[in-house]
Order: structure tokens, then sequence, then C-alpha cells
């Protein structure tokens, strides 16, 4: 299973957090956003000390070289990863122009469409940053379900999304929507996951559960993780 840190921002623990192993890091480019990861210089990283090699080396194995060769694929949950997180973009009906700076610029990974963007913009998207930008780019599209019928919107993003997250926004409903869930694209889920959250997640089972996006639920504020409950969790559940 992927865990997937989102809302990431401060340096200290953008390298807290690829440390323990998770196999996706996400940073929010939303401008309305209290997580909101200002621009920064080109190739600079994520922020100016944050360096993949760096991450590396002090973990003793080798970063990736060519970008994007590690394409999405469900990995074990692990504290000791062999790989640098993947990085994701969150963005929302934001103009292409400015995901596709953001991807040269941040050296993204991965895209994440939080908004009402319409599948002939992610097939625009996919041909604006493949091959010459980032080859293997994965676009996550969300899908904010407040019933169980919204999870059926997949099948608009069938042929053109690489990966789904699931915001569930009743965390009640979560297994019945899991469920329902019939689609062809492996998926990610959300629904507000804190620590307490360990054991349930562990009875949540479909064949493309890909993993679980944790968010607000280990927040001391907005943008800052208590690193501590977040480590734990992780160690907890890969156990």
């Amino acid at each position: 299973m992927i865990i997937k840190v989102s809302g990431l921002r401060e340096a200290s623990q953008i390298r807290d957090v690829a440390a323990m192993g998770v196999g996706m890091m996400a940073f929010d480019f939303r401008k309305e956003s209290e997580r909101f990861v200002r621009m920064i210089s080109s190739q600079a990283g994520i922020i100016p000390d944050y360096s993949e090699q760096r991450l590396a080396a002090s973990r003793g194995y080798e970063a990736r070289g060519e970008r994007g060769e590690n394409r999405y694929e469900t990995q074990p949950t692990t504290t000791e990863s062999t790989l640098v997180p993947q990085k994701v973009g969150v963005f929302a009906d934001d103009m292409p122009q400015n995901i596709i700076t953001r991807i040269y610029n941040y050296q993204l990974d991965a895209v994440q469409l939080d908004g009402c963007e319409l599948p002939v913009m992610i097939d625009n998207l996919r041909r604006s940053v493949v091959p010459d930008i980032c080859p293997n780019i994965i676009i996550i599209k969300t899908l904010h379900i407040h019933e169980a019928a919204d999870v059926d919107a997949w099948k608009d993003y069938e042929h053109h999304a690489d990966m789904l997250l699931l915001e569930i926004k009743n965390r009640e409903h979560v297994k019945d929507i899991v469920a329902r869930y019939n689609g062809t694209l492996p998926f990610l889920l959300s629904y507000g996951i804190g620590p307490d959250d360990k054991d349930f997640l562990k009875t949540i089972s479909h064949p493309l559960l890909a993993g679980f996006d944790l968010d607000e639920g280990f927040e001391t504020a907005p943008a800052v993780k208590d690193i501590a409950r977040l480590q734990a969790f992780i160690q907890q559940f890969s156990q």
C-alpha cells in the first residue's frame, strides 16, 4: 500500500516525511489553500534545501536517474524505503500553463487535479508535458464523494487519468462507497484519516485500492505535521 502525505511545506518536515518511506508527498498549489506552496526559482527543488541526491545519500541508496522512470506501481508500506517519494502537485481548475510551469520547476512526478477538470483538459495537459517535460507524468483525478452515487464519476476519467483519489466526505460510508466502486483505475482513499484509524484501514479491501492519503488529521496547524504521531502511525500500519 502507498502512503501519501499531503499538505507539506516546511523544509525539515519534508525531509522527515521522506525518510519515513512514504510513497508520495503532495504539495498544495491552490492559491486559496492555507497550505499553499509559493513559487520558487527553476530547478530549486521543492524548497531550496531539499535534494533528492542528499536524501538518497543519507538513506544509503542511489537517487533515481531519469525523472519519471518509477511510474506509479503499488508498493508495500515500509519505513525503510529504497525509493525517493514521488512528488505530487495539487491543483484545482488551474490554467494549464501554471501547472506545466510547476511540473518543471518542482520536478513533479504526478499532478493531482482537485477541481472540475474535464477529460479533454487532462488529455491536453498530458500532451503538453510528454515527452519533453515529464515523460511519465502521473495524473490523479480527485472525486469528491458526498453520496455513494458520486463514485460513478470514475467513468468520465477511465481513459484519461492514471489514478483516482476518492475523497469521501462522510467517513461512516467509507466501506459502502469503496464496495460500490467498480472502475478500472487504481485509487487512493481519503476521508480525514487520523492517528486512530490504523485498525479500521486494515479492514478496507478492494483489488484496486492503491493506498491512503494522510493530510489534516495529522496536523497541529495548516501545513505543520505532528511528525511523531505520523511516524508512529506509519510504523504501526506497516506491521
